[in-house]
């Protein structure tokens, strides 16, 4: 309460001085707003009987009694205090009188206008009464013959004045009372309330009775003070949410992978070192809205596995800048902290020119390697200008990695995916002592199909500078290690998966990339029934059943075979017609590649033909919704839908399997899941198809949606529970344990002294 005092007799300071100010500049223009009234009533009388004194001769007796009588009437009709002729003499000649003792003599100012020729006057005290006197002379034939005075009564001036600062006065004391009540209020619901419910809420977050009190939204007026608690309040939900499950998991004789054992885990491996990832997309990409710069973090489940990894030892991740406004956030050497909350790691950014990015990214990488790997019909095209910014935008990755990593000794570097293949080995030649590693997230094609590149060789001997090679599945291990045998002189060794050439050694592993559960909801069964209703309703579509996709628009997805799946179905099964819908969700990726561009236009046609063959009323058959969807957007589908298709030709993993189980907390819904995509062999409970299979494909949306609740439980629940045992925290702690196992082989123990020397 003594802030709020203090606050009030300030205000009320203020105030008084501001209406005092304000008061005192009235009562200034009303004082001369007066004066100016007086005088010109003052100098209208004296003009009027200036003309009628001059008519006549001022030694004309007879005149007098006419002039008197002319006088008395105009002080009575102008309500004049006085009118007063004097003669040449300065003799009081005529006149109406009410200050006869003080005017008997001639003022001042009828003397200066008698003998200048000239108006007078002035405000004066006479008989102790404030006036204002306008002296005029009276001239006839050029001789000045007497004066005329005009007196009006100034007293109501100062009365007005007396008034206004009166009114003032209490001016200034109802507006501090007002202010005070006002301020009492403001303070009581907009700072004290809140802050009283927050003193709740944080008491409740100690004693862990969360839910009893809500977050302090409404603390405006202390929003960067809100900012922290929040995210003082969700780390420590988060951390008691994570102890606890530790200690289920204990009791229950089970062990699962989460973020604080991960970044414990890491810590234990990692000791004084530090760990560097390198990708294409970075973890945050700062854009302009407006006028703010806003940061944004992209739907990656590669940020979820890895981050945790960077904080725990303070890290650094290397990736392209891509944002537009990247730049404006980043500081001399191109780097900032993130995540933008905490600062728990450093965020490098590399920029790249267009014709880099057209070359290396666009081009080598996704009309070469992508389509090379992904065996789906797309022939690849590779150019040798491609090939060179594929090369030059490596080495300008590698130049950073280096500079990142100058005073880190036996750093860890993770590389990742297919734009980065030749950076093991230029980190390695500079870098021996450190231990490197590169997941490549597609599939890796048999050694004919890779035999296409024409710099094969190029690329594996950049891969093979890697201490480990990680994929998805194992047959990606087989044939990348058949094609290394069939293109390079280099031992392979099969039974350890492990290829050695020019002394050093590269591992070979399968790592099945995954993704986080989310935390079980207790009313997820009656959230859904709200949820489906809800999707439908935006959708403005009438249906019973709903199903899923979820992609990037890729020619590896099978988006089309799924439609034509959806036809087929409908076309053999009419009795769903009118009550099955599928929604496409695609989001538009690398758009000015040709191929790109005519399997939108392919994907438009087929939905759109056939929504002509079966759209009834409210209903139609596929809702194609063709931009980007947040990751909150996308889990709302998935937790809506009664069946979700993962139909790829050729797939890595295809992480959308594992995402629509996670988001499945109900234990309902049921997975149509492609045989070419490398979840699959994980995922056995969903309904496996070839997606080429049309006939067979239509026939498992059937099975699905006719499946009975115990079933599709009994499904959902193996499959949940293979994705949170799996989940990407273990990906990520298999990969840097088994990369921490390698024994790094060169000149570590030199590099090592030399930093020690720099430093010193």
């Amino acid at each position: 309460m003594r802030t709020g005092l203090r606050l009030l007799i300030a205000l009320f300071l203020v105030l008084g001085v501001v209406s005092l100010w304000f008061s005192y500049r009235e009562i200034r223009s009303a004082k001369q707003d007066l004066r100016s009234e007086l005088q010109r009533r003052a100098e209208a009388a004296g003009e009027t009987l200036q003309l009628t004194v001059e008519e006549r001769t001022a030694e004309e007796r007879t005149a007098r009694p006419e002039l008197q009588l002319a006088m008395e009437r105009m002080a009575k009709r102008e309500q004049l205090a006085a009118v007063v002729l004097y003669d040449g003499k300065g003799r009081l000649f005529a006149g109406a009188l009410s200050l006869k003792d003080v005017l008997q003599e001639k003022p001042v100012q009828v003397v200066e206008a008698m003998a200048k020729g000239a108006e007078s006057g002035a405000f004066l005290q006479l008989g102790g009464q404030p006036v204002y006197l306008y002296a005029l002379p009276l001239v006839k034939n050029g001789k000045t013959i007497g004066g005329l005075a005009v007196v009006c009564d100034a007293s109501s001036v100062e009365l007005r004045k007396t008034s206004i600062l009166r009114q003032a006065i209490w001016r200034v004391l109802a507006q501090a009372f007002l202010a005070a009540i006002v301020i009492f209020l403001f303070l009581r619901w907009s700072i004290l309330a809140p802050i009283a419910r927050a003193t709740q809420w944080v008491h409740g977050l100690r004693t862990g009775a969360v839910g009893q009190h809500p977050a302090p939204g409404d603390m405006d007026l202390l929003r960067p003070l809100t900012r922290e608690m929040t995210q003082m309040a969700d780390n420590l939900k988060t951390a008691r949410n994570a102890a606890e499950k530790e200690a289920q998991l204990r009791d229950a004789a089970e062990s699962e992978w989460t973020a604080e054992r991960l970044a414990v885990h890491m810590r234990g491996r990692l000791g004084e070192s530090r760990i560097f990832v390198v990708s294409n997309r970075e973890p945050y990409i700062h854009s302009r809205q407006g006028r703010n710069v806003v940061a944004t973090t992209p739907a990656s489940g590669l940020v979820t596995a890895l981050e945790p990894l960077l904080c725990a030892c303070d890290g650094t991740w290397i990736a392209h800048g891509s944002g537009d406004a990247d730049k404006e956030t980043v500081d001399a050497r191109d780097s900032l902290r993130v995540p933008p909350q905490e600062s728990r790691y450093t965020l490098r950014r590399v920029w790249l020119t267009r014709e880099e990015e057209e070359g290396y990214y666009y081009g080598f990488s996704n009309e070469g390697l992508w389509p090379l790997c992904h065996i789906a019909h797309t022939r690849p095209l590779f150019r040798s200008s491609d090939w060179e910014s594929y090369r030059a935008v490596n080495e300008k990755f590698a130049q950073a990695v280096l500079e990142e990593m100058t005073d880190t000794v036996a750093p860890v570097v993770l590389v990742q995916d297919y734009q980065f293949a030749l950076l093991p080995q230029l980190i390695k030649k500079a870098r021996p002592d450190a231990r490197v590693a590169i997941f490549w997230h597609i599939p890796w094609p048999n050694p004919e199909a890779f035999g296409i590149c024409p710099w094969q060789r190029e690329l594996l001997q950049g891969l093979l500078g890697a201490d480990l090679i990680g994929f998805h599945v194992q047959s990606h291990c087989n044939n990348f290690l058949e094609t290394v045998d069939r293109a390079l002189q280099a031992r392979v060794d099969r039974d350890h998966f492990r290829v050695k050439r020019d002394d050093h050694s590269t591992l070979v592993r399968a790592f099945p990339v995954s993704v986080t559960m989310p935390e079980d909801a207790g009313d997820a069964e009656v959230r859904l029934e709200s949820e489906q209703m809800a999707v439908l309703r935006e959708l403005d579509v009438e249906a019973l059943y709903l199903g899923v996709g979820v992609d990037r628009i890729d020619y590896t997805k099978g988006i089309p075979e799924r439609l034509l799946a959806v036809e087929r179905f409908l076309e053999k099964y009419p009795l769903y017609q009118e009550r099955f819908t599928f929604v496409q969700i695609g989001s538009p990726s690398r758009t000015h590649i040709k191929r790109y561009q005519d399997l939108i236009a392919e994907v438009e046609a087929e939905t759109e033909r056939i929504n002509w063959r079966f759209q009834r009323g409210k209903w139609k058959p596929i809702v194609f919704l063709k931009r980007q969807h947040s990751h909150a957007e996308i889990e709302r589908y998935y937790r809506a839908a009664d069946v979700c298709l993962v139909t790829s030709l050729h797939d890595g993993m295809n992480l959308v399997a594992k995402e629509y189980v996670a988001a499945r907390q109900d234990e309902g819904g049921v997975l149509v899941l492609s045989r070419f995509a490398g979840a699959a062999n994980e995922l056995r409970d969903a309904l496996i198809v070839n997606p080429y299979d049309i006939d067979q494909t239509a026939e498992a949306i059937r099975s699905a949606v006719e499946m009975n609740s115990e079933e599709r439980k009994a499904r959902m629940q193996r499959l949940r529970k293979v994705v949170r045992e799996r989940n990407a925290y273990r990906w990520a702690a298999e990969l840097v344990a088994e990369l921490c196992e390698v024994r790094v082989e060169g000149r570590g123990d030199e590099i090592a002294a030399k930093l020690g020397d720099s430093s010193a």
